[in-house]
């Protein structure tokens, strides 16, 4: 059964939560959410509805956060969750059906509210924060000085509707809400934000310069925070992957023993047994708190679990493969950490599957590339973890357009374990100010003509400086697959990614959106000589345990 009740923070606005509690009597520990979507909804499409933590014995609070919901206040996005996260444990405490323990969830925006207190406000006793991060930039809005498009206007017209729903301006919604099922956001976004929502947080973010850091919000987490028990959950296809494990960092560096799983998820659609798993987490740390500690990490340790994306199973870095054509890897390292892969191709990598290649030593003429971008039909994005259709695809048709260079690599003798952060040195110029490089890793495996996506990223380049020759750096997202004996690597480029980011204009002075007759044709020059495909550790030596070479 539920009742709403409601606080008044230090500053008077009023706080309304809805609370589930467990039959019997109390007290119990308390598991609490905070979100800006309705506290009736309960980030239901991805958890389960509080009526299932109650029946395992919990006390659930679901709060609508200020200016959302039946909360006072206005909407200011993450600025003011601080303090009110801090006035909402307060409250808690001072519960009489509350024992004084208290746990934190939910994911996404649900998450960072998780993540954001004052540094003297004593922590909950265990976090779950998923799919989110701390840098406004970084884990939020952008990617490779690159807004992201679709989801970042997506995100904003849903809260802008929100918004417009507690006002009553009903035609506001409609408009926003029509973009949204027509597709028309893509290009009208901007000016429905500035006129429904000229205040938001997501407004802000996509008129802020993405290559500037000095322009961002970094959020901090209190040092004690940190250290508190935290299990934090990833997706290989979400957008905010790269927060979260930052997140595992951070909390190791301040001597927490965070747990870290990341598996084979979307921002919206999750593996079956993460539900449990939150469960087992929370049963641990609140209901059974002295049998928590049952692993022999130590203090600044990780406990880490990672889905391979080619074997479709869990492992982990103490794990005994049972599969001889898996190759055993800590998630600390990669296979081409030490030895990089190179590419060549003597111009026809955009017209011939097989010409441009990816060698294990450098070629003596590694050649030269160039990829032209027409704004008219750009390159579709599709799945990875920014597209609209965002997960696992194959890419096989799009591998054969003639604005794709792909670079293949020979069947392997052996299994090789992907593990970390693929990144991508080339040397690349354009004749416009102004493009980018949009990249993805696939795995063909044997036998098929499937192209199976692994990992994608991308970088901008804007100004003068993308008419000058020099090297370029693109980090795709993280990932773990064991390649198996006979299967290959493919390394595709594009000019865009169309529209998991806006179309690059080819010209400084045109903000990127919607392609438009303002955006150039544009050719893209690579110069294979240094290309270097290497993997970058998706966790420090140090927070896996272990010692720094």
């Amino acid at each position: 059964m539920f009742a709403d009740a409601s606080l008044t923070t230090r500053d008077g606005v009023e706080l309304v939560s809805r609370v589930w509690r467990p039959q019997g009597n109390g007290p119990w520990p308390a598991l609490l959410m905070r979100q800006p979507y309705g506290r009736a909804l309960a980030s239901t499409v991805t958890l389960p509805h509080p009526d299932w933590w109650s029946n395992h014995g919990f006390l659930v609070v679901v709060q609508d956060v200020r200016g959302q919901g039946d909360s006072g206040g206005s909407f200011r996005g993450f600025s003011v969750e601080a303090q009110d996260t801090a006035d909402t444990l307060t409250w808690l405490r001072e519960m009489p059906e509350v024992n004084g323990r208290i746990g934190m969830y939910g994911f996404s925006y649900q998450g960072l509210t998780q993540l954001l207190g004052p540094p003297d406000c004593p922590p909950p006793d265990c976090l779950a924060p998923a799919m989110c991060g701390l840098h406004e930039r970084e884990h939020w809005s952008c990617e490779g000085n690159a807004h992201w498009w679709h989801l970042g206007l997506g995100w904003g017209l849903q809260l802008a509707c929100l918004q417009a729903r507690r006002r009553g301006d009903h035609a506001a919604w409609e408009e926003m809400r029509r973009s949204l099922e027509d597709g028309s956001y893509l290009r009208e976004g901007i000016r429905l934000l500035e006129r429904h929502d000229p205040e938001g947080m997501t407004l802000r973010w996509l008129k802020q310069t993405p290559e500037h850091d000095s322009e961002w919000i970094q959020h901090s987490m209190p040092h004690r925070w940190l250290q508190q028990p935290m299990l934090l959950l990833g997706g290989w296809w979400d957008p905010h992957l790269r927060g979260v494990i930052d997140l595992a960092e951070q909390a190791r560096a301040a001597g927490g023993r965070p747990e870290l799983h990341i598996g084979p998820a979307t921002h919206l659609q999750w593996w079956e047994d993460s539900s449990r798993l939150l469960l087992h987490f929370f049963q641990r740390h609140l209901t059974s708190p002295s049998n928590a500690a049952t692993d022999d990490l130590v203090a600044g340790d990780i406990n880490v679990r990672l889905w391979d994306l080619v074997s479709e199973s869990w492992c982990g870095p103490n794990d005994h493969q049972q599969d001889p054509n898996r190759a055993a890897i800590a998630p600390s390292t990669g296979a081409l950490v030490d030895q990089p892969w190179h590419l060549c191709s003597q111009g026809l990598a955009c017209l011939e599957s097989e010409e441009g290649q990816i060698l294990s030593s450098a070629p003596d003429h590694a050649g030269r590339v160039v990829i032209v971008h027409d704004p008219w039909r750009p390159v579709p994005s599709i799945g990875g973890h920014l597209s609209p259709n965002a997960g696992p695809c194959d890419r096989a048709s799009l591998d054969r357009r003639s604005d794709v260079a792909v670079f293949t690599g020979e069947s392997l003798k052996e299994a090789i374990a992907l593990s970390g952060k693929p990144k991508l040195r080339i040397l690349a110029c354009a004749d416009q100010p102004g493009f980018d490089l949009c990249v993805a890793l696939s795995r063909l495996p044997l036998g098929t003509e499937a192209v199976q996506q692994l990992s994608t990223g991308l970088l901008r380049v804007r100004g003068q400086e993308a008419l000058r020759l020099c090297e370029r750096e693109v980090e795709l997202q993280s990932l773990h697959a064991t390649l198996r004996p006979g299967d290959r690597l493919r390394l595709s480029i594009a000019g865009a990614a169309w529209p998991a980011i806006g179309i690059n204009p080819g010209e400084p002075a045109v903000a990127c959106a919607a392609p438009s007759s303002d955006c150039h044709v544009i050719s893209i020059a690579l110069h294979l000589e240094m290309a270097q495909l290497s993997m970058l550790p998706l966790l420090s030596p140090q927070a896996m345990g272990t010692p720094a070479d």
